[in-house]
């Protein structure tokens, strides 16, 4: 029936587990270049909004101040580029208190390091996934805290045991990557800042009735405030294939979107909505010191010529773990190459950086439906988790109907076939087969017997596409 292009709800994933209550990845990312962004190219508008209430944008900010005795030996600084480590805070005290308590007073799941260019005419902002297995660091005791002994952990166990400056210890240990400041903003901060631009539009594709994100949406093109944005970056199992790195995809693809807003005219231009959005944003941080008011400004005069097209978000690159089920381990060399691009300050337009030909539908706007048309148990899993790690976002994970398939095809319809070379390309032997009874844009991915696996992926700038600011979740391309 349609060649398997039909849109029903996935079952769990061949070969995984739920994962335990209270462990959901949160999306208080990006502030620090939303508040940027809300102010690049008006600076005489800024400065005078600022003139009447800077002191009251500088008295919203926290500060939390890092000792660079903390941080140990650290990487050299190299020239006038600007490296921000973004913390997402779960404090569920105050406001906070609705979304359920845990043992602990505070995490971050989401770790993000914004990078902008000496310059300030470009930025790159980088996922570290919550679930890396990496080598981390030994940190002091601090504040309270029992601190971390050196050990092989995931990577958001710096912030339990040592608190933000044993997270930024570990993010410059592991990349080589000099931080110049951090931020934090929890879940009340998220919030206030998607309800001063008036919301963030969104498109979803299936109506989401999710309690454990206090969800509920129906499916179609809209604009979602606050509450609601807040359990759509959060949702996990109810979107999608129910992977963190999905979830990742969606965070950075709503990002994106705040971010277009935060720069449009119809923020830049109207005092009061700007004025409600520094405010805002200011309210729901905590930083270092050395990133005060004063600084922003700064910034925002210098990044006059930034356009959203040279803002891009990318996903440290990354591989199932075979020691560790659930857990994500990074791929070499890719990973060492993004980092020592960013760490030796190495030109990153987002323009000069393509996947496949010229008039590919981005990987991340392609949805794929994997099944698996062998007698090998749990192939489908495997193939989805490379095909999400090369950028595509898989959808549905499970079985062909009837078994086995002698051949792999990617099934598409009339209204998919631009996406279906893209995939192709991508995989060692396949053949195409086009569906006419179904108007969907998905992929179906059925593996046969002839299966080779998923062609290497190039250590080259490609292999670091993301997405950009410019790009609309909601588009048909």
């Amino acid at each position: 029936m349609n060649g398997g292009l039909v849109d029903t709800r996935p079952s769990r994933p061949e070969g995984t587990t739920e994962r335990p209550a209270g462990r959901r990845a949160r999306p208080w990312m990006a502030w620090v270049w939303c508040l940027v962004a809300a102010a690049t190219g008006v600076a005489v508008a800024v400065a005078v909004t600022l003139t009447g209430a800077y002191v009251r944008l500088s008295g919203n900010i926290k500060h939390d101040d890092v000792p660079t005795s903390a941080l140990g030996t650290r990487p050299v600084k190299v020239g006038k580029a600007l490296n921000i480590l973004l913390v997402g805070s779960d404090t569920r005290a105050g406001a906070n208190i609705k979304y359920g308590h845990h043992e602990y007073g505070e995490r971050t799941d989401t770790i993000i390091l914004a990078h902008l260019s000496p310059q300030r005419d470009n930025a790159l902002l980088i996922s570290f996934p919550r679930d890396s297995l990496v080598a981390l660091p030994s940190c002091p005791a601090r504040r309270g805290l029992p601190g971390q002994r050196a050990h092989v952990g995931m990577i958001n166990e710096s912030f339990n045991f040592g608190g933000i400056a044993c997270t930024w210890k570990t993010v410059e240990t592991l990349t080589g990557i000099h931080i110049d400041h951090f931020a934090k903003v929890d879940f009340t901060g998220f919030k206030s800042m998607v309800n001063a631009l008036g919301g963030v539009e969104v498109c979803v594709p299936k109506p989401i009735d999710d309690p454990k994100a206090l969800l509920k949406l129906p499916a179609g093109r809209q604009t979602l405030q606050g509450e609601q944005a807040l359990g759509y970056v959060r949702a996990r199992y109810s979107l999608g294939d129910g992977s963190d790195i999905g979830r990742i995809q969606r965070q950075q693809m709503f990002l994106a979107s705040m971010v277009k807003k935060a720069m449009s005219g119809a923020t830049l231009t109207d005092p009061a909505k700007l004025f409600a959005f520094l405010d805002a944003a200011t309210k729901s941080v905590t930083t270092d010191p050395g990133l005060d008011i004063g600084v922003l400004r700064e910034l925002a005069s210098s990044a006059e010529g930034l356009s959203a097209g040279n803002i891009r978000f990318v996903t440290t690159p990354w591989r199932y773990s075979l020691a560790q089920r659930g857990r994500v381990e990074w791929v070499q060399p890719q990973a060492r190459q993004l980092f020592r691009l960013v760490a030796t300050d190495t030109k990153i337009k987002g323009s000069h950086i393509k996947t496949g030909r010229q008039g590919d539908v981005p990987k991340s706007k392609i949805e794929v439906v994997v099944r698996n048309g062998t007698n090998r148990s749990g192939l489908a899993a495997e193939v989805a988790a490379t095909l999400e790690q090369r950028g595509y976002s898989v959808v549905l994970v499970g079985d062909a109907p009837h078994k086995p398939y002698p051949k792999t095809q990617v099934r598409y319809s009339p209204n998919g076939r631009s996406r279906a070379p893209t995939l192709a390309r991508d995989l060692v032997t396949s053949h195409y087969a086009e569906v006419t009874d179904t108007t969907t844009t998905r992929l179906v991915l059925l593996i046969g017997d002839d299966w080779r696996g998923v062609k290497p992926a190039p250590v080259s700038q490609e292999s670091l596409k993301g997405i950009d600011a410019t790009q609309d979740s909601c588009s048909a391309d």
